[in-house]
């Protein structure tokens, strides 16, 4: 089993990516609380480790060149984020048949048109999907998959 935190930062990605997603090619704030949850600073006004993680990851995905910002939110959200090219186009791209059908992500329907079951095979819907099920393990693979295994994204400096 994965370490706690390495499960929620996957999850924590797999979030933020589908947000951006779905907004792109719009700019919008992404805040920590709607990947993370609610969180009340201490009474020194410091966030809990959870919203820290979170805000951190997001931070990452900027450094690892997968989305762009223009400023942060004091440690609330990032302002005005985006997909970068390199992690729209592997979002939209066809996950392999093999790991759509480990991840259970593929309806075996052969009726459905075939613009759509395109739609179902990429991984942006892998991502949907492991999300929806709520498995730690299947988030994990499927952000793993997505973006660690050969995908050749370069930082954006």
């Amino acid at each position: 089993m994965a370490d706690i935190h390495v499960e929620e930062f996957y999850k924590d990605v797999a979030i933020a990516l589908v947000q951006l997603y779905m907004a792109f090619p719009r700019r919008v704030n992404l805040f920590v609380e709607d990947i993370a949850g609610p969180d009340e600073p201490d009474e020194f006004g410091l966030h809990s480790k959870r919203h820290m993680a979170c805000f951190g990851a997001l931070l990452w995905l900027s450094e690892e060149g997968l989305l762009r910002y223009v400023d942060t939110i004091r440690q609330e959200a990032l302002d005005q984020a985006v997909l970068t090219r390199e992690a729209f186009v592997r979002l939209s791209a066809p996950a392999p048949q093999a790991l759509l059908r480990e991840l259970s992500a593929v309806s075996n329907e052969p009726e459905l048109p075939p613009s759509v079951q395109k739609d179902l095979s990429t991984y942006i819907h892998l991502l949907r999907s492991a999300l929806k099920s709520g498995s730690s393990s299947r988030i994990s693979l499927a952000v793993q998959s997505t973006f660690f295994n050969d995908s050749g994204l370069q930082p954006v400096h």
